[in-house]
């Protein structure tokens, strides 16, 4: 009984942490969007906002990281479970805080700027136009971006942040310093965003993106948002969840892998020198009673 307690008070501090740290995540990203688009870019540009999600994602685990392993990305956990880090029946427990965080930043992102929307878009919200505000929310595609060249670009994107995440946590690997991991996570989504941001703004996040998503569906700018660039919503959900075990998968055939074949022979080696500790201290001790007679 004492048992089944301390399993549910365990999950839900995990989720709890899981939905606090992605409502982080969401809260400094799309704050940092709404700030340049709402200012008309006097008060931020684009690095501003590659900033403001790698940042984000940096505190989002410092918020989560010690409690749920500060995951924040439904990508993320699927490849812990890939990997056997995170129990299966933990997977829809997660998926769930972490989308709901979101929603949750997405709102708070609305209401510290709903006067700057209302005098912006003038009371209409709108998807697409000149005052267009949904995409700092969600992430649209560029004109130039086919569906085939979107989705292969999250897989991309998330395959190389998780394969980058796994190298940070690898105690096998070099690592990051205790307690730097965050800051490193927060440098791999700065490289991702300056390197990969320009066919759709790198969501990599399927609960960042469609979170946010179903607020403004529900707030105001209607249904456009599923609508909009040919039902474009679900590349940001499906193809950084493939991107998540891809990575994983390379990860751990590559690298992680061969970790497991030096342990194993590890423990050999150290019976063996062990073993010629023991056999050099017989030889020692022998000596010395072989000299003692002699003397005698």
């Amino acid at each position: 009984m004492r048992q089944h307690c301390a399993i549910k008070h365990g999950i839900f501090k995990e989720i709890l942490a899981e939905f606090l740290g992605t409502f982080v995540l969401v809260l400094f990203g799309c704050g940092s969007v709404a700030q340049t688009i709402l200012s008309r870019n006097t008060l931020g540009e684009p690095l501003t906002i590659h900033i403001g999600f790698s940042v984000g994602l940096a505190m989002a685990v410092y918020v989560a990281g010690g409690v749920s392993g500060g995951h924040v990305n439904p990508a993320v956990s699927l490849a812990m479970v890939i990997l056997g880090k995170l129990k299966i029946w933990k997977f829809p427990f997660y998926v769930i805080a972490q989308f709901l965080g979101a929603f949750a930043g997405a709102a708070a992102v609305f209401g510290l700027y709903y006067d700057a929307f209302m005098d912006f878009t003038n009371g209409i919200l709108s998807v697409t136009g000149i005052n267009a505000t949904a995409h700092i929310f969600a992430s649209y595609p560029a004109r130039h971006l086919s569906v085939l060249g979107g989705f292969i670009d999250q897989v991309v994107g998330t395959g190389m942040l998780v394969l980058c995440i796994l190298a940070i946590i690898d105690g096998g690997n070099i690592g990051a310093p205790k307690g730097v991991e965050p800051l490193a996570i927060g440098l791999i989504l700065m490289a991702i965003s300056v390197s990969m941001g320009l066919n759709c703004g790198y969501p990599l996040n399927p609960a960042r993106d469609l979170g946010p998503r179903l607020f403004t569906a529900v707030a105001g700018w209607g249904m456009e948002v599923f609508s909009t660039a040919d039902y474009w919503w679900w590349i940001p959900v499906a193809g950084p969840m493939v991107g998540g075990v891809v990575g994983a998968v390379l990860y751990f055939l590559l690298v992680e892998m061969h970790h497991a074949h030096n342990e194993t022979e590890k423990p050999h080696e150290e019976e063996e020198e062990e073993e010629e500790e023991e056999e050099d201290e017989d030889d020692n001790s022998l000596k010395d009673k072989y000299e003692m007679i002699t003397m005698g």
